[in-house]
């Protein structure tokens, strides 16, 4: 008997007895919709993590010194710059500064910086301009806000031109960033930044201790940020405790192994309802192997072979996973698009998933097939025909 008989065959079997195939496949149903489901909401979390890593500046590095004996001078600030494969240095004294227009006042986060940073931060402006190095030398009393100060302050107004009280100093408003949202737990919006040397004085501190480093390309990061740590140590000697410099990249590899992680325990929990569903499969083909003893009798005793009868079951239970597998992909994109627009989270479904999730629900099905249809080719055809 042919291959396309033996479906046609299993096909007949399971409308024959449509609740009892449906229940069947419900545990490869539920198996690979959960598995669909579970993996793309993990990556859809890696795709949020990566993005909001990338929100804060590309090819970045951080350096960051504790305490007013370990300050970044401007001469120590000009070596990080000139080491080989740093594009840009952004220097940054930051604080809680106190704004206020008419009657609105705010306590607000202020980055004192140059004009790199825009660069370095991967900061753009929506309105206006940003920083120049004319703005520092200077010292001028300019600002440039953050989305959400500029909504707090300004409403749906044009803040460029306009002026702000920060600490009591008066400052002109010339541009506003774009929105970035929030980036591992904190908002890059809601900032006001300043010329370094104008928030020096703003802040009363004149001692860097954060700098952001950008590399010229991502596969030199590690060899820069071995520069800038053996150049940290020349300045430095001795106190390495008192330092550290963050590798952008390494923070990137260190939550991609954990979405990672959590996206094969999410798998292979999931890949257990499938494992579940293969035992429901062969449940039912014994069963089914029971019922049809006699059909099973008169096959062998017409002339099919142990081969025909194993094959028969077999393809029976490949075309219930299959099916199964078939209804799961429907059920885990739609659930995936509900839980998207629902939760307003991010789900990322993946081509490579899909396709071994379905896999691996027809070798469920064949794998825990083999042994009724093993016990179906084996009967013995007078028995089978005699049996009631």
């Amino acid at each position: 008997m042919g291959i396309f008989q033996s479906i046609k065959m299993a096909l007949r079997s399971i409308k024959s007895n449509k609740l009892r195939s449906v229940l069947t496949m419900l545990g490869i149903i539920i198996g690979v919709s959960s598995v669909i489901v579970l993996v793309s909401m993990a990556q859809g979390s890696t795709t949020n993590v990566t993005n909001q890593i990338n929100q804060l500046g590309t090819n970045l590095l951080t350096v960051n010194t504790f305490g007013t004996d370990l300050a970044l001078t401007e001469d120590k600030i000009a070596k990080l710059s000139k080491l080989n494969g740093v594009k840009a240095v952004s220097p940054v004294v930051s604080g809680r500064v106190s704004v206020k227009r008419d009657r609105t006042s705010a306590q607000v986060s202020l980055a004192a910086t140059n004009a790199d940073y825009s660069t370095v931060r991967n900061a753009s402006v929506s309105q206006g301009r940003f920083l120049t190095d004319l703005d520092s030398e200077y010292r001028q009393k300019i600002a440039v806000l953050g989305a959400t100060t500029a909504q707090t302050f300004f409403g749906t107004d044009n803040p460029v031109g306009q002026y702000i009280q920060v600490n009591g100093t008066s400052f002109k408003v010339v541009g506003v960033l774009a929105s970035k949202g929030s980036s591992l737990g904190s908002s890059g919006d809601d900032v006001v930044i300043v010329p370094l040397s104008t928030g020096e004085r703003l802040v009363k501190n004149i001692n860097i201790n954060q700098v952001y480093l950008q590399g010229k390309s991502q596969d030199q990061l590690d060899f820069v940020m071995a520069e800038v740590e053996a150049q940290m140590a020349s300045m430095f000697p001795n106190k390495t405790d008192s330092y550290t410099v963050m590798n952008q990249k390494d923070l990137m590899d260190t939550m991609s192994s954990v979405t990672n992680t959590m996206t094969m325990m999410l798998g292979g929990i999931a890949g257990i309802s499938l494992l579940v569903g293969g035992i429901g499969i062969m449940n039912i083909m014994l069963v089914s192997v029971s019922e049809r003893t006699k059909e099973i009798g008169i096959r062998k005793a017409i002339g099919a072979k142990r081969r025909d009868v194993l094959l028969q079951f077999l393809i029976e239970a490949a075309v219930l996973s299959s099916m199964g597998g078939i209804i799961g992909i429907l059920v885990g994109l739609g659930l995936g698009k509900v839980l998207s627009s629902a939760l307003s989270m991010t789900v990322t479904n993946s081509t490579s998933v899909i396709v071994m999730s379905f896999l691996f629900s027809v070798v469920v099905g064949v794998v825990f097939g083999v042994f009724p249809a093993n016990k179906a080719s084996k009967l013995n055809p007078i028995q089978a025909l005699r049996y009631e």
